[in-house]
């Protein structure tokens, strides 16, 4: 439990206003278990001035909203990494900071937007620290990390004061169906995400048919991971990204690199054959890889049986961690 939690009144969960990705989307999903525990939460969209700040995916979770923070010391207010900088606005609020992303905080920092990228943040590696606004983040009451590669940043730079509250799938993936007789010899990817080294890949494999996530609604990028044998991720990895999960969920052989969170076996519990260092050799091996989830799909799809079955139990981990932090 929170040495704070006592006496809290209320809580406030900061998001980016009619906006839906990944992140948002757990914003929402805390927000939505924290008031089915009982606890007095609302929502504080970012603009806070917009007419309609819910996104129409999140309505579901009837959720109140607030136009403004009360800073009380009796509150308390949890932002993502990226909206850090809201906290120099109050003085008496409970500040806890939810490190759903790492490489995402660097790159909201105002004094580097517009000027730091991906590409400058990988080349800055562990020296990024020189960037770290430890000032702020140790005056922190609390952080919580979703990820092991958050919490050994953190760590690395002087913060202890932090616990886990990782994610989940939503339930209704659950339902889904995949039928291994309908699966095609195709490599699913996403075009944003380690587009040099995919590439690369494409370039050398002329053989391989490689599909990428773009213009797809929902439903069309589940289908497309339904009928994949393999997923391929060579992306940051700035957290326990969705996903591989969806796709080892749908029955696809992932693979990726060992940058960000893939670097950890915690975060992304594949089997290290299928994890590649990114260098002038590995292309031949990746290539291999994947030819050999084609031609022995079934007893390769039984090495991720592991990981789907714990992909299934993180809404209940997730409850657990909730319950531990937030619960008298």
């Amino acid at each position: 439990m929170l040495n704070f939690i006592n006496g809290v009144k209320k809580y406030y969960i900061v998001a980016p206003a009619n906006f839906a990705t990944g992140g948002p989307e757990l914003l929402h999903q805390l927000a939505y278990k924290l008031k089915q525990s009982g606890i007095n939460v609302s929502m504080y969209y970012i603009p806070s001035n917009q007419i309609n700040p819910v996104h129409e995916n999140y309505k579901q979770y009837e959720l109140d909203f607030v136009r403004e923070i009360v800073d009380d010391e009796q509150n308390v207010l949890i932002v993502p990494e990226t909206k850090t900088q809201l906290l120099n606005n109050y003085k008496n609020i409970k500040k806890i900071v939810w490190w759903l992303s790492v490489d995402n905080y660097y790159l909201s920092l105002p004094r580097f937007k517009g000027r730091i990228n991906r590409f400058l943040l990988n080349r800055l590696g562990s020296q990024s620290y020189m960037f770290f606004n430890s000032n702020l983040l140790k005056s922190v009451d609390y952080h919580l990390v979703q990820s092991e590669y958050a919490k050994d940043h953190l760590n690395k730079r002087g913060i202890s004061n932090s616990g886990y509250l990782a994610d989940y799938l939503h339930e209704s993936f659950f339902v889904l169906e995949t039928n291994i007789d309908l699966k095609e010899n195709i490599v699913a990817y996403n075009p944003k995400k380690g587009i040099k080294i995919t590439k690369k890949l494409i370039k050398k494999s002329p053989g391989i048919k490689f599909i990428p996530i773009e213009n797809m609604t929902r439903e069309e990028v589940i289908k497309l991971l339904q009928k994949a044998k393999v997923y391929i991720d060579f992306g940051f990895h700035p957290g326990k990204d969705r996903i591989p999960r969806e796709a080892a969920y749908l029955k696809c052989c992932v693979i990726t690199n060992k940058r960000g969170s893939a670097y950890f076996k915690k975060d992304v519990s594949i089997s290290e054959e299928f994890k590649f260092e990114e260098n002038s050799a590995c292309l031949n091996s990746i290539t291999n890889r994947i030819e050999d989830c084609f031609k022995s799909y079934a007893h390769n799809l039984a090495k991720f049986e592991a990981y789907r079955q714990e992909i299934k139990c993180q809404e209940f981990e997730f409850d657990e961690q909730l319950r531990d932090l937030f619960v008298r």
